[in-house]
């Protein structure tokens, strides 16, 4: 461990940093059987040298904490909402929609191992344009006809028709575009929900958009905005005076009675979001695609002009660039069932779900992403979830043929001072900086620092391995590694499982 302290004291003590350093140094009385040496380097830096049982003493806490070593209570059991995915009904998930589930759920996973109370929410656009152009490209499958300007063209939308037709039999030319519309939204929606249980992720709230105007939400919140005074008419339209508030100009609000007189997409944003508010959730996030950075301001301005007391930075974004997909050297773009894109499903069918989830985090979430379905089918080290699974299988198969019930390893089962190799120092360095790694995982709401982390500690886990016996060595020392092989599975166990990511005995 190092510190700096001395070369931020030099000015202000008008002294050379090296010699603050060796002043702070004969000062310390550096606690027995923790630090070992304590060195100046540099133009003044202090390093310290932990004592090999320091830590070695990692051991004995993430054995004694087992699932739980991580863990913290930094949200102090406060709530927050996460909301991701939220694509309209209107055809299957894309990878797009993928790389944003495994995203949200990820880090609605960090946000409650530190100590907040998450609610998983999706939110459904079941109303406007496009769930109008859905109901009539059905109707135009079922009577055969051009799909209208602006309808969809998957094969998806003639077995909504086929399934319709069975559903309805007194409605053989879909006559009753209502009932069509409330078909097809629910058939698409059952099969997004398929898709992402595929994936392993799961919603604790359904918000459905058409609620906001059947309970009334949109209109009180434009009475809201109007009662405020930053609502104004012009041109037949009604608009908010957003540049009250930064923005760079005001903001339609409802269309002229000329253009249809409907609310522009943006109104029930801030509608919905007052929902989230008023239902306890002084924290929101929301996960969405880069093509919503408008959005942002628009929301938040809106919130704002409500002058509810929302905070400025109501909600929190996560935007997400999307994704390439590629195999055998050409890009993927098209799915025989969505016909113009590829599915999240035709990804999960050909690599599985487990290296879908972290091909998906490797990566800073506002990074463009080339998934590579051949590199994410290999059974090799090149492949990084199956290097990361491998080291785990490789510590349970210590376990196998020690005949050794790695339950059975726990704190007390011997002594990890005994760990004295420096791969051995290199990888309890690693397992000791794990809570600090999920912490600022959370904080910063960027999983792929867990990911980075699982890589750094396979890497060194399986140098260890081809190095050093476990079995066969003095019995000190090959209890000592028992332990360390313990940690080292209980600890990457709970990262591959925080990230929703299986963790196999064998592989």
């Amino acid at each position: 461990m190092a510190t700096n302290l001395a070369l931020q004291l030099a000015k202000p003590l008008r002294r050379k940093p090296r010699d603050i350093a060796q002043a702070l140094v004969d000062a310390l009385e550096a606690p027995a059987g923790l630090v070992q040496k304590v060195e100046i380097a540099g133009p003044g830096f202090i390093n310290f040298f932990l004592a090999e049982a320091a830590v070695a003493s990692v051991v004995r806490a993430i054995l004694t904490k087992g699932e739980a070593f991580g863990s913290a209570d930094t949200g102090g059991g406060r709530l927050v909402n996460v909301e991701f995915v939220s694509a309209n009904p209107t055809g299957p998930l894309h990878v797009g929609h993928g790389r944003q589930a495994a995203i949200g759920d990820a880090i609605a996973a960090l946000l409650a191992r530190t100590g907040w109370q998450v609610t998983r929410e999706y939110y459904y656009n079941d109303a406007g344009t496009q769930i109008q152009n859905l109901a009539l490209s059905v109707q135009a499958r079922v009577r055969d006809a051009a799909i209208p300007e602006g309808g969809y063209h998957g094969e998806y939308i003639r077995d909504v028709a086929t399934r319709y037709l069975a559903v309805h039999p007194d409605d053989p030319t879909a006559a009753d575009l209502d009932a069509v519309r409330r078909f097809a939204v629910q058939a698409l929606r059952e099969e997004q929900d398929r898709d992402l249980k595929g994936l392993g992720v799961k919603f604790d709230v359904y918000f459905l958009e058409t609620s906001l105007y059947e309970q009334g939400n949109v209109a009180r919140t434009v009475e809201r905005l109007g009662a405020a005074g930053h609502t104004y008419e012009r041109d037949g339209a009604l608009w908010l005076r957003t540049t009250d508030f930064g923005d760079d100009k005001d903001r339609v609000m409802r269309k002229s009675a000329a253009k249809g007189g409907d609310y522009t997409y943006f109104v029930p944003d801030v509608a919905y979001h007052v929902t989230k508010w008023e239902r306890g959730f002084a924290r929101a996030i929301n996960v969405q695609g880069a093509d919503h950075h408008s959005t942002v301001t628009r929301v938040r301005v809106g919130l704002q002009a409500l002058e509810m007391g929302i905070s400025e930075g109501y909600p929190e974004y996560v935007l997400h660039q999307m994704v390439t997909v590629m195999k055998g050297g050409e890009e993927m773009k098209i799915s025989k069932r969505a016909g113009s894109y590829v599915t999240l499903r035709d990804l999960v069918d050909e690599v599985g779900a487990d290296a879908v989830r972290y091909f998906f985090l490797m990566r800073r979430s506002d990074s463009q992403f080339v998934f590579d379905v051949d590199l994410a089918k290999k059974q090799s080290e090149e492949n990084p979830v199956y290097y990361v699974q491998y080291a785990h299988t490789r510590m349970a198969g210590i376990f196998r043929n020690a005949d050794v019930d790695p339950a059975a390893v726990t704190a007390d089962f011997g002594d990890p001072a005994a760990l004295t190799a420096d791969l051995e120092q290199d990888i309890l360095k690693l397992l000791a900086d794990y809570p600090a790694i999920v912490a600022r995982a959370a904080e910063t709401l960027e999983p792929h620092r867990v990911i980075a982390f699982l890589e750094d500690l396979a890497r060194a886990v399986n140098a260890w391995y081809h190095h050093h016996r476990v079995l066969g060595e003095d019995p000190e020392v090959e209890r000592a590694r028992l332990m360390l092989a313990r940690a080292v599975q209980l600890v990457l166990a709970n990262g591959l499982t925080l990230l929703g990511i299986s963790a196999p005995e064998r592989m």
